[in-house]
């Protein structure tokens, strides 16, 4: 197993030579990809984006694990074509402006036919739009923003649920079962967070729940005294989070060590083991609605999580199997577009066409059919209880869309 040290810098030598490889390969037709090392197979590359640095790295490497698996489980299947299938990663770092900058040299690598990512949606939108220019198809595992698809990009697909379910999906639990009446809500101004939470608080408005706070924080504080001492003056029986565990495990331990002991919701941004390690015991009674299942539900998932574990030396992710089913559903778009071309590399066009036109896809969490903004209409969200300091949470009820 890596340390820590040697994994950051073998992450470190990995996206330099995606970089390298962006840089060097600009000048190849993007009809005729690149020759690998033994001149017989033509390479082509499956580029990842996620934060792999930063205070959301655990689920951004999750991300790009689970592809990596995805392309490794085809890469014969791609060489009995004629190809060598190769993962490019990228870190994104959770910032719209590195996103944006490594999607100019995703573009400029004419060997790369698709990106699976990304995990921020405040990342993925201005970063698609330049995907969208260089006509290659991204395959999103965890961008829930409604902005992401609704812009009516060819080359932007998703397979997780969207905001305006999820918002709503968490406000439904809150009222009608958790019986919140007055509820407090704190996002953290990204646009993940405050789509997720406005999503949440209009629906629970309809509901006739009190909305009595409505608050924003900044990513990277780390200090949140303030706006749950607004909180506590407002003596809410449930506060709603719309951000991701960086902040909002702080936010619950805080809340707690405030004498806060009421229930706590979030959105699938809380959906990961570093929740836990930042909030502790204080974890108990939160509750999260995510777009991820459990995969272990599934004998399919089972033996994913138990490769992912043995490949990889920790156990999986809530976005580790859906960033294999995104590969999943862009590899097999690309298959197909070759299939199409009479066996002969597809062109960037070709295969954004061949990914959007995917129908009925068996993945390991989700069946996957894409329709015309890239949505997927088997996209579930998943209610999940923390009962105690560990995880996964418990799951606790299943929605899917009317």
């Amino acid at each position: 197993m890596l340390s820590k040290k040697a994994l950051s810098l073998f992450m470190t030598a990995t996206l330099a030579v995606g970089i390298i490889s962006g840089c060097s390969s600009s000048s190849n037709d993007s009809s005729s990809g690149s020759s690998s090392s033994d001149g017989k197979k033509t390479v082509i590359k499956i580029a990842t984006q996620s934060p792999l640095s930063g205070g959301s790295a655990t689920l951004g490497e999750a991300i790009k694990l689970g592809a990596q698996l995805a392309i490794e489980d085809q890469k014969k299947a791609f060489a009995d074509k004629g190809f060598d299938l190769q993962i490019v990663p990228y870190d994104d770092q959770a910032d719209p402006k590195k996103g944006v900058a490594n999607a100019q040299l995703i573009g400029a690598d004419k060997a790369i036919l698709g990106v699976v990512g990304h995990l921020n949606s405040g990342v993925a939108i201005p970063s698609s739009e330049t995907y969208e220019k260089y006509s290659i198809p991204m395959v999103s595992p965890a961008n829930t923003a409604t902005d992401v698809t609704d812009r009516g990009l060819k080359t932007v697909n998703r397979i997780c649920a969207r905001d305006d379910f999820q918002g709503p999906s968490g406000a439904d639990y809150a009222v009608n079962t958790l019986k919140a009446k007055k509820i407090f809500v704190i996002q953290d101004k990204t646009a993940y967070g405050s789509g997720l939470a406005d999503a949440f608080r209009g629906a629970a408005e309809k509901l006739g729940a009190e909305i009595v706070g409505y608050e924003g924080i900044t990513v990277g504080e780390k200090d949140f005294n303030g706006v749950l001492s607004q909180a506590v003056a407002k003596k809410p029986d449930l506060i709603y989070f719309g951000g991701v565990y960086a902040e909002g495990g702080l936010i619950i331990k805080q809340a707690r060590d405030k004498g806060l002991d009421i229930p706590i919701m979030g959105g699938d941004g809380l959906d990961s083991s570093s929740t836990v390690e930042i909030a502790g015991e204080s974890v108990k009674n939160v509750f999260i609605t995510s777009v991820a299942g459990d995969a272990t539900k599934t004998e399919a998932g089972k033996k994913f999580a138990d490769t992912y574990k043995a490949e990889f030396k920790k156990p999986i992710e809530s976005y580790s199997a859906y960033g294999y089913d995104s590969a999943g559903v862009l590899l097999k778009g690309l298959s197909d577009a070759i299939d199409a071309n009479d066996g002969k590399l597809p062109s960037r066009e070709q295969v954004a066409e061949a990914v959007r036109a995917v129908k009925d896809y068996e993945g390991i969490v989700t069946k996957v059919s894409l329709d015309d903004k890239g949505d997927n209409d088997n996209a579930k969200v998943f209610i999940y209880k923390f009962d105690k300091a560990a995880y996964p949470a418990t799951q606790d009820g299943e929605i899917e869309k009317k």
